[in-house]
């Protein structure tokens, strides 16, 4: 399974908290979308002798690009690559986009070029959290865009966000709640964090906004996960809950060290031995394919850090890090290690042996990726 992730570096304003490649200018728009087309076209042998199963558009905000440009980029990748029957589509988009189109036929068209699955940038339905975080849109288009989208897509995911400076037990909660009153099979959810030179890192800085606080996000996330499970959604990654059937197919294959093509500035790939990743400017990555040259980076994967990654992505899915894989990948050496690391998490039930395979359980969930690093060797090489 292999899949190819599209990278659209645009949006209509500034989250506060992010700290992801994109510009609020749309001015290089056009330009971007035929240096992406370009891309698609000049990695094209990198993938021959595969098979792509997903597409997905990321962003940004993808749902700034016109059906037209969708449609552009989606015969594309048919152009240039072996595409299964059935592959799962997916697009990011705010509601705001939604909203402002939701006569059917946005939807309709989405559906018409191909994209069958919709991961809606909500994080809040309530007014005081969305204007802290900066978001475009407001309460009622989050849940005005929900109403319509589900008349035409069964597959929708909700982003939603916890730890939030002011976001009362109750309040997320709610939100919980109100996502789940439209039926929606995936569910994303992530603490705030605090990146490094972001607005919400200055407003804290400056005392206009209070710092997160990590026991309060702690709290939310064990009452995302009781919610959740209590009502069948099934917490298969450390912030991702989806009923049976509706797991995110492109975001899954990542976690399990599948191979993906990440086209557009910033964009990453992974083949399994090499990592590469483009350069994070829009006007050098346009400048760079109109001259043919890719705008690309590339390092040789070694065991170690083969292995360090496959901890990290493991512990946080429910297919956990299998002890046979450790040793038939990376050798005898590298299981010891990992067996003796564990231990002390395995005595403060943090993490447990089940199968052949080393779990988080759910009192270390909150603290997966820190238990991970613990794990990992030194890169000696």
């Amino acid at each position: 399974m292999s899949g190819i992730y599209i990278h659209i570096p645009f949006c209509k304003q500034a989250c506060h908290y992010c700290d992801f490649h994109f510009s609020t200018s749309l001015k290089k728009k056009d330009e971007l979308v035929g240096a992406l087309v370009k891309e698609l076209e000049l990695r094209k042998d990198e993938f021959k002798n595969q098979v792509i199963q997903t597409i997905y558009f990321g962003g940004g905000t993808p749902s700034l690009l016109s059906i037209e440009e969708l449609r552009l980029l989606i015969e594309e990748v048919y152009k240039h690559y072996e595409v299964t029957a059935n592959p799962e589509i997916t697009l990011e988009a705010n509601p705001d986009d939604l909203f402002d189109s939701t006569s059917k036929s946005i939807f309709e068209q989405y559906k018409s070029i191909g994209i069958n699955r919709l991961s809606i940038g909500i994080q809040s339905f309530f007014e005081e959290d969305l204007k802290l975080m900066n978001r475009a849109h407001n309460a009622e288009e989050a849940q005005k865009c929900l109403e319509e989208a589900t008349l035409h897509f069964d597959n929708i995911s909700v982003d939603l966000i916890y730890g939030i400076p002011g976001l009362t037990n109750e309040r997320w909660l709610q939100n919980i709640e109100t996502a789940l009153a439209f039926n929606i099979p995936h569910i994303s959810s992530y603490a705030l964090t605090v990146e490094p030179k972001t607005a919400l890192d200055t407003f804290i800085k400056k005392g206009i906004i209070k710092n997160v606080d990590d026991d309060q996000a702690q709290e939310q996330f064990y009452l995302l996960i009781e919610k959740l499970e209590s009502v069948g959604f099934i917490h298969y990654e450390l912030s991702n809950f989806g009923k049976s059937d509706y797991f995110s197919r492109n975001n899954s294959a990542y976690w399990q060290g599948k191979p993906y093509l990440g086209v557009g500035p910033s964009a990453h790939s992974f083949d399994g031995k090499h990592r590469g990743w483009n350069v994070r400017n829009n006007i050098k990555y346009i400048k760079s394919l109109d001259e043919n040259i890719l705008p690309l980076e590339i390092e040789t994967l070694s065991i170690t850090d083969k292995y360090n990654e496959y901890v990290m992505t493991g512990l946080r899915t429910i297919w956990g890090v299998s002890i046979e894989k450790v040793e038939k990948e990376f050798g005898i050496e590298y299981k010891k290690y990992l067996l003796e690391q564990s231990q002390k998490h395995i005595l403060e039930h943090l993490l447990y042996l089940d199968d052949g395979k080393l779990l988080v359980t759910k009192k270390g969930k909150f603290l997966s990726d820190g238990i991970a690093s613990d794990l990992f060797k030194i890169n000696t090489s």
